[in-house]
């Protein structure tokens, strides 16, 4: 028993080193960051990710500024025959731009790079069935990633440890023809 609650101790200890070599970006405006994204490609060492990422689509994240630094998020994703919608609260922990959403397992999510107008690289540590998993999205306000989103994208991922072979562009689809345009 104590060496099972030892090796959890040292997992978290070594995440916690991962989440500390993160940054944020510099002065994160959350207003600025607000509206529509497109999720056009993701990285993550996720199980479950890496089984379906070949199946994958294009998602939608609308995004609005709350109280206290914290963010409304509404997400829309093709899933099987239809589409999936889910509300969330990032809830700000610290500094501007860094966040936890206890609702979807995320531990530790940060907004990494952003232009605010046409691309933010966002950092995400989780808990998904009792395994930790670093995941990198690559938002972008239209469904064509800009040269300068998809460099600062693949700057980033390799710094947290993902290889290329654990990346993926997604695809558009139809799926969700609302577009993220609904209110969080």
């Amino acid at each position: 028993m104590q060496s099972v609650l030892l090796g959890r101790v040292l997992v978290l200890l070594c995440a916690s080193t991962a989440w500390g070599d993160v940054l944020v970006q510099p002065d994160f405006d959350a207003k600025k960051f607000s509206g529509l994204w497109y999720v056009v490609a993701m990285a993550s060492d996720c199980k479950v990710f890496l089984g379906k990422k070949d199946h994958l689509l294009m998602s939608t994240t609308a995004i609005t500024a709350g109280a206290g630094g914290n963010l409304n998020v509404h997400m829309e994703f093709p899933w099987g025959d239809g589409c999936n919608r889910m509300d969330a609260e990032f809830l700000k922990v610290g500094a501007e731009g860094h966040f936890r959403v206890p609702d979807l397992g995320y531990l530790d999510v940060r907004i990494e790079e952003t232009d605010y107008s046409s691309f933010a690289v966002v950092y995400i540590y989780k808990e998904l069935e009792g395994a930790l998993s670093t995941m990198v999205q690559l938002y972008s306000r239209t469904q064509e990633a800009s040269p300068q989103a998809l460099k600062a994208f693949r700057d980033f991922y390799p710094t947290v440890e993902l290889p290329d072979d654990m990346t993926v562009m997604l695809p558009k689809s139809d799926a969700c023809s609302s577009g993220g345009q609904e209110a969080p």
